[in-house]
């Protein structure tokens, strides 16, 4: 749009109100052909997925289409849009929509891991690696991605790069595309499956890391909100309203509703942390449970007279082993169960022994007295005397640790 027809646009808008709010609209076909060729590609991704058998979150798919697609669509073609030539607000309102609005529903979405699952073996490697270029790494560092939105929000405001992008639609779509951008560089590998960010940042030190980063989303609102200084005030005085605030209190109203947005958006960003953060332990958890299962092999039994037998099965973690002594008495069935063990085995070594006498029941041995039969030999099972994380597990899971 030339400078005069923008003029014209602008002198002929009314007075903005709640019904013109919803009803007006502008259509930006750079910003509809980048929401389009988003849509488009995430939605091949998911089919192709789905033709392989494989699932994708539905949940993923809705919040990339209507937090993060919808988002970009209200921003750039609503009365946010139409009227954000005459009032400072709805381009602050614009703006950071796409700065951090935006970025957040593009990552809930998770489009890197679903494009990671939906290419080939050596596509999915190539954008492995590009994930983990030094470029890639810079840019997306916790503390370097938080000034680059900082920089990126001031250097719109106070200087004259906003006043030039509402006089030129071409610069206006750059800025667009880098608060968009700058807002990914953030937001994503904070909730990205990939590992995007250093080893040192858990999911502790993210939420950390995005309560401060709201910190930092706050102080361009602050500073626009209480600057003397009107930004693109050339602009707005050259285009007179007889409706609507004064230019000071339109900036006061846009800083007002940048720091209450930025704030608000913080919120369900920390949130969607804490929900990752939660999946990664219970996957954590699952994965142990499954490396428990393959380790609990069976532990020898032995049962001999004199001497011991072969070894047997040991109990698995939903059934411990039980000493020959304390744990009979505490189960009366398993020890009928290891008097029956014993009286075969007694039998069996009588069938090889000829002539040696039969086993009778054990007694407790006076003193000089005789001393009574062998007994079963019971073997201790392996988390009972090493240590680490995987005995201790076993011994919490099975109760036995606090008999020990």
């Amino acid at each position: 749009m030339s400078a005069v027809a923008a003029t014209l646009a602008v002198t002929e808008l009314p007075e903005l109100t709640g019904s013109r709010f919803l009803t007006s609209w502008e259509l930006d076909p750079v910003a509809l052909a980048f929401v389009v060729l988003l849509g488009a590609l995430y939605a091949a991704a998911v089919l192709k997925l789905r033709r392989r058998g494989e699932s994708w979150p539905v949940a993923r798919t809705a919040a990339f289409a209507v937090l993060g697609l919808g988002v970009i669509v209200l921003a750039t073609m609503s009365a946010l849009m139409v009227y954000s030539r005459v009032l400072f607000w709805p381009a602050a309102v614009q703006n950071i929509m796409l700065d951090l609005l935006a970025p957040l529903g593009l990552a809930l979405g998770d489009p890197v891991t679903l494009a990671g699952r939906a290419l080939s073996p050596s596509g999915g490697r190539r954008l492995d690696a590009v994930m983990r270029s030094w470029v890639v790494r810079l840019l997306t560092f916790p503390f370097v991605s938080s000034v680059l939105v900082l920089i990126s929000e001031l250097s719109i405001y106070f200087t004259s790069y906003f006043q030039t992008a509402l006089r030129e639609d071409g610069v206006r779509q750059l800025m667009h595309l880098q608060l968009l951008l700058s807002g990914c560089l953030f937001v994503l590998p904070m909730l990205t499956k990939q590992e995007m960010l250093p080893r040192w940042c858990t999911h502790p030190i993210r939420a950390l890391l995005v309560f401060i980063d709201g910190l930092f989303d706050s102080l361009p609102g602050i500073v626009v909100m209480l600057s003397g200084t009107l930004v693109a005030g050339n602009w707005y005085a050259a285009h007179p309203r007889t409706w609507g605030p004064t230019l000071q209190r339109d900036q006061q109203i846009g800083g007002g509703l940048m720091l209450t947005i930025a704030e608000l958006i913080g919120l369900p960003f920390l949130g969607a942390v804490f929900v990752e953060w939660w999946r990664e332990e219970r996957r954590k958890a699952v994965e142990l449970d499954a490396r428990l299962d393959r380790e609990l092999v069976p532990v020898a039994v032995g049962v001999a007279s004199g001497g011991s037998a072969p070894q047997d099965t040991a109990p698995t973690l939903g059934e411990p082993a039980r000493g020959a002594g304390a744990d009979a008495a505490d189960d009366a069935d398993h020890a009928t169960g290891v008097e029956s063990a014993v009286g075969a085995a007694g039998a069996e070594a009588t069938d090889d022994a000829p002539g040696a006498a039969p086993a009778g029941p054990a007694g407790p041995a006076g003193p000089g007295g005789p001393t009574s039969p062998a007994g079963p030999q019971m073997v201790r099972p392996w988390w009972e005397t090493e240590s680490g994380e995987v005995a201790e597990r076993v011994r919490r899971n099975t109760g036995r640790g606090a008999r020990r």
